[in-house]
């Protein structure tokens, strides 16, 4: 159902926007014997109720639930690590490779909330049984925001969700005992999610991260750089871009239903039923709303939909 997970940190691929690739900053980090733990931890204290979609879910069996909060807190952890304005490219790439050392356990863990969260994730797969690499390829993508900050197509954008978001899908699918004839369905379901959470944040990160996830082969065929997005409201030439973006994500929602045939596991089945139906409404209030002009965001009648869409999947 995995592939092999007892191999070493993976080969990371090259990137097309940026002078420094992730090869590149490790070469520093080795010349000028960065610690990755000298600089602080700077975790960010956000919690399960920070995020989009439901991540501890009560769907989900009891007995699993611990594994799913230290898959989360992991993640957390990382995604800090690389969003941090504390940290130099070397400091992250340096922190997230040390996180990895100890996931492999390959590296003890300092006591620390950052590194505490790689030994607890390590833990959790070998308890589990699942593959290294539905955490590890988590710090793939890591990584590449710290040296990253422009995807040049629509390609180049999945390519990255490849390592950010598909991970989750293909985590909780195995946890449940699912067989990887799920995983297409999963992976453009996260793909469509981490999209529409670019879409939604496409100001906020370009102000605060420095990055934007949104196409360049895009903008420019509409004559806009990636400044675009600092406006007040969406120009008609930049929603015509985020039409196309979200023309995407349609797609890929049409592809996660195939998540409520495919499912085995009841519970399982019925987060997959809520999380589908709100990746397409997300999708339809991005259609119409202005993420520039305001966060664009699920209503408590969208989560009341999905809790239908849940009872659904029950009788499936």
């Amino acid at each position: 159902m995995f592939p092999d997970s007892s191999s070493a940190a993976h080969a990371e691929p090259a990137l097309l926007s940026d002078s420094l690739s992730v090869e590149d900053v490790r070469a520093i980090v080795a010349r000028d014997r960065i610690d990755p733990w000298r600089a602080p931890d700077v975790s960010s204290g956000k919690g399960q109720s920070d995020e989009n979609f439901p991540v501890g879910s009560v769907l989900f069996a009891p007995a699993l639930r611990n594994h799913v909060h230290a898959y989360y807190d992991f993640a957390r952890f990382s995604d800090d690590v690389t969003d941090s304005d504390q940290l130099t490219p070397e400091e992250k790439v340096a922190r997230l490779d040390a996180m990895e050392d100890i996931v492999h356990g390959r590296a003890e863990a300092p006591d620390r909330k950052d590194a505490r969260s790689a030994a607890r994730v390590r833990e959790m797969l070998l308890r589990t049984g699942l593959p290294f690499e539905v955490a590890t390829d988590l710090l793939v993508a890591f990584r590449e925001d710290a040296v990253k900050s422009r995807y040049g197509s629509q390609a180049e954008l999945d390519r990255y969700c490849r390592y950010s978001a598909n991970p989750v899908g293909r985590f909780l699918l195995g946890l449940h005992g699912e067989s990887d004839r799920t995983f297409p369905a999963s992976d453009a379901l996260c793909t469509s999610l981490q999209i529409l959470n670019h879409l939604q944040d496409c100001q906020k990160d370009l102000l605060l991260l420095k990055r934007s996830y949104v196409p360049l082969d895009l903008l420019v065929a509409q004559g806009l750089g990636v400044e675009a997005v600092l406006e007040n409201t969406t120009s008609p030439s930049l929603r015509r871009v985020f039409d196309i973006m979200l023309d995407e994500t349609d797609r890929l929602n049409g592809v996660a239903l195939g998540l409520l045939r495919q499912v085995r596991d009841r519970r399982m089945r019925m987060y997959c039923g809520a999380v589908v139906k709100l990746a397409h409404l997300l999708t339809a209030r991005l259609r119409v709303g202005d993420p520039l002009a305001e966060r664009v965001a699920l209503t408590k009648a969208d989560f009341a939909r999905a809790a239908l869409a849940a009872l659904g999947g029950w009788k499936n």
